[in-house]
């Protein structure tokens, strides 16, 4: 692999200002083959952003809680084809919107079918994000509901906006999955984290609290206004919250990060430990929701994230917890590659055929931001034309 060409490319944008500081790895299922940062994690032209950096990971979380719930689910304490409510007895409670009366009150009505482990962990239970989806948004503020970011159960009770199993949305169903690890394992989710995932596989700097050690590494997380990067000093992710987000709330670094898509390329594998079965992986890696599924995004809040649209054109399925690309995209990520990202501006993706993996890192809002975002699609297609032989 070229790269020179990757040092260019990630070097160039952040000496032209467009990025304050941006962090890579590329890897096989044994070893890094690529891995480097440029520029500031902050303020302090002292804080260097690297492949140590800790960053806010945001919705890369899912893809780690998805396979907690996996590891249930082989030794029988999850099946993915059950009501969840027999865990959550709370989801009795969760009803399907059907708009709002002339006096804005929530018209609402009791789901056709209840959900399963299976729904959450693929976005088809029904419920959305406020960020994404207007309706959900129009409920919270017509009901005055607490806000996701204080870490309440309480700020999870959102309606459904479809009956579980008719669609696809983008969702806090992974929170619900995390409740569901808690009550299976009687653990808090970063516990059984920490245990089944994080120290097996030797993850030192990842969790939902920020230890004193990851706090000396935290990069700080920037906002872009009228085109200019200013730092936001009081951002961070509320520490020891009632709910420990599976569906968002994890600090990790892209070392840590690489280590855990790296098991996922070896079939569950990582220094002679079985995190999860390969017969496992394979489920998680296949669709499970039809096929070209419309992921377009808009947003109701711009300064958090902007309109989502990854590859359009490519018709798109979603695996347990992975975006699948089921034709080659237009970055030369092959068919059946799968990948997420989380709302700071940190993007992975998984080419099993190629046997490699890829994380990118910033800690910029709002998402899809215009600088970040072209920059992260560049560095995949330069990636594919190096190991392509294009260059």
């Amino acid at each position: 692999m070229k790269t020179h060409l990757l040092d260019k490319l990630l070097k160039s944008s952040v000496e032209k200002g467009d990025l304050q500081g941006v962090t890579a790895i590329i890897s096989n299922e044994n070893e890094p083959l690529y891995a480097a940062g440029f520029g500031i994690s902050g303020p302090n032209k002292s804080q260097t952003m690297t492949t140590d950096t800790v960053l806010w990971i945001a919705s890369m979380t899912k893809a780690v809680t998805a396979v907690a719930a996996m590891q249930l689910v082989e030794r029988g304490l999850l099946k993915l084809d059950e009501p969840a409510v027999t865990l959550l007895p709370e989801l009795k409670n969760i009803q399907v919107l059907q708009g709002f009366d002339e006096t804005g009150a929530p018209k609402l009505r009791p789901p056709k079918s209840d959900i399963t482990l299976r729904n959450l962990m693929t976005h088809t239970a029904g419920f959305g994000y406020d960020v994404w989806h207007q309706q959900i948004k129009d409920f919270v503020e017509s009901k005055n509901m607490i806000s996701r970011s204080s870490g309440s159960r309480e700020a999870l009770m959102t309606p459904l906006m479809f009956d579980p199993g008719t669609d696809w949305a983008y969702s806090i169903s992974i929170d619900w999955v995390g409740l569901m690890i808690e009550e299976a394992t009687k653990q808090k989710l970063g516990e059984f984290l920490k245990t089944n995932i994080f120290k097996p596989l030797g993850m030192k700097s990842t969790g939902f609290f920020i230890d004193n050690n990851m706090s000396n590494c935290l990069a700080t997380m920037y906002r872009r206004e009228n085109n200019i990067l200013r730092p936001d000093f009081k951002f961070k992710m509320k520490q020891n919250p009632e709910v420990e987000a599976g569906g968002g709330g994890l600090y990790s670094t892209l070392n840590d990060y690489i280590l855990f898509l790296r098991m996922l390329l070896n079939d569950g594998i990582a220094d002679n430990l079985q995190i999860l079965r390969p017969e496992t992986i394979e489920v998680m890696f296949t669709n499970h929701v039809g096929s070209n599924v419309d992921m377009k995004m808009h947003s109701t809040n711009k300064a958090i994230s902007r309109d989502i649209n990854f590859f359009p054109g490519t018709p798109k399925s979603w695996g347990l917890s992975f975006m699948i690309n089921q034709e080659k995209a237009e970055t030369g990520r092959p068919a059946n590659a799968l990948g997420w990202a989380g709302l700071s501006n940190c993007y992975f993706w998984l080419d099993p055929k190629n046997k490699i993996a890829g994380v990118f890192g910033t800690q910029i809002l709002p998402f899809i931001d215009k600088k970040a975002f072209p920059l992260y699609m560049a560095f995949e297609k330069t990636v594919y034309r190096s190991l392509l032989g294009k260059y």
